[in-house]
């Protein structure tokens, strides 16, 4: 440094000079300290792989907070859908509803039918088969209700009097306790199942709105169902609607193909059970058909009550031959669907194993009542097959799609 430099230009300089090597002693200090924590997370890991924890237990507990997380995300699931069950038990209504009426409509497009008849004629097709079903049973229960009190009090004495004199010689006591018992036992039983009905029915009001919103989502469905689903792709991101659009297609043919197969099973069932009570003389056997059809759309359950119903019948007009009869005619019939119906065509058509079906329908009861052992099985069987189809990874290089899967 020249000597012409004054000493305090020079111990400025040299100020600056020694910030400068702190400031670089740091950086170099603070870029050693990074690697050193690397090094012990390095080994931290490396030693917990190692020995400390076993892989056993890492998978396990890479596992189970993923399956927590998607119990709590379908438990907030289930908790939105109750809170707007009025709503979305109606939909879901007019879903199935539309997956039998679609086919239809599209079938008389096809032989030159104008578009609002097409959609019309289904519809109404409906409400004639259901209101003259209706009327049926209505009519055949109350012209024999008169007849139907009075046999089932004296069945009831009748009983009554076989426990008292027969072998058992109970008293009125034990016959009232016996007998409340088993009524709070049916209660307690059956309250799961049948609070979903109740809570969806309190109302008339509740069952007014609900009939409106099934007929009218059914009928936009089959009018501008295509429009409505290509709203729905559209929602999700644009590198999944491929996939989306491929599950739903996948979803729907099964839908489609469910409901068909359970009204065959439905028609089977009620024609081997009525048929059974025609044949036993058993009266109401066509109001005992009809509930038969329309208690098989809840698997295992409806079948079980509304054969239970036959044999009640049976029992209270006929007597206990007939009964036993008509009890072998219902276990006849329930073989029949379950050894060759279900496995055969239900199997054939929905994917689904009996196993499946029953937990399936005792979940649904469980969390909804009714609806829910109604809408179990269509839901396990269009949801198992939009898993497969995402996992196969076939929507993978298809474009985009731009029309939507409803045929509508």
């Amino acid at each position: 440094m020249p000597d012409s430099v004054e000493p305090s230009d020079r111990s400025s300089f040299f100020a600056r000079r020694r910030a400068a090597v702190l400031k670089a002693q740091a950086e170099q200090a603070a870029v050693q300290a990074d690697a050193l924590a690397r090094v012990v997370d390095d080994v931290d890991a490396s030693s917990v792989s190692n020995g400390l924890v076993p892989p056993a237990m890492q998978v396990a507990g890479a596992w189970a907070w993923r399956i927590l997380v998607v119990v709590a995300a379908l438990a907030a699931l289930l908790w939105v859908v109750a809170q707007f069950s009025l709503v979305v038990i109606p939909l879901l209504i007019a879903v199935i509803l539309s997956a039998l009426l679609v086919p239809f409509k599209n079938y008389l497009v096809r032989h030159h039918w104008p578009r609002w008849l097409a959609i019309v004629v289904p519809m109404l097709t409906v409400f004639v088969i259901i209101g003259a079903l209706g009327l049926l049973v209505t009519s055949q229960i109350s012209s024999g209700y008169d007849d139907l009190k009075a046999q089932s009090t004296a069945s009831y004495n009748s009983f009554i009097d076989t426990l008292k004199n027969g072998p058992l010689h109970l008293t009125d006591d034990q016959i009232n306790s016996y007998i409340g018992q088993a009524w709070t036992a049916i209660q307690n039983d059956s309250s799961a199942l049948f609070r979903g009905a109740l809570s969806l029915g309190s109302t008339v009001g509740h069952v007014l709105t609900g009939v409106l919103l099934v007929l009218f989502s059914t009928l936009f469905i089959l009018i501008d169902g295509k429009g409505i689903w290509n709203w729905l792709v559209r929602v999700f991101p644009k590198r999944a609607r491929a996939a989306v659009d491929g599950a739903g297609l996948s979803g729907w043919n099964t839908l489609q193909s469910f409901i068909k197969v359970q009204i065959l099973v439905a028609f089977v069932d009620a024609v081997g059970i009525g048929l059974g009570a025609f044949i036993l003389q058993v009266p109401l056997a066509i109001p005992i058909a009809v509930l038969v059809f329309l208690g098989s759309f809840i698997p295992v359950v409806g079948a079980v009550l509304t054969g239970a119903l036959a044999v009640f019948i049976a029992l209270i007009y006929n007597g206990w031959v007939v009964a036993l009869i008509m009890l072998g005619v219902v276990l006849l019939v329930q073989q029949i669907e379950g050894h060759v119906l279900q496995p055969l065509v239900m199997g054939t058509a929905v994917k689904v194993h009996p196993l499946a079906v029953v937990l399936a329908v005792a979940g649904g009861s469980i969390i909804a009542g009714i609806p829910g052992a109604f809408f179990a099985v269509p839901f396990i069987a269009v949801l198992n097959v939009m898993i497969k189809y995402v996992a196969s990874g076939a929507w993978r290089g298809k474009p985009e799609p731009k029309e939507p899967i409803v045929d509508a």
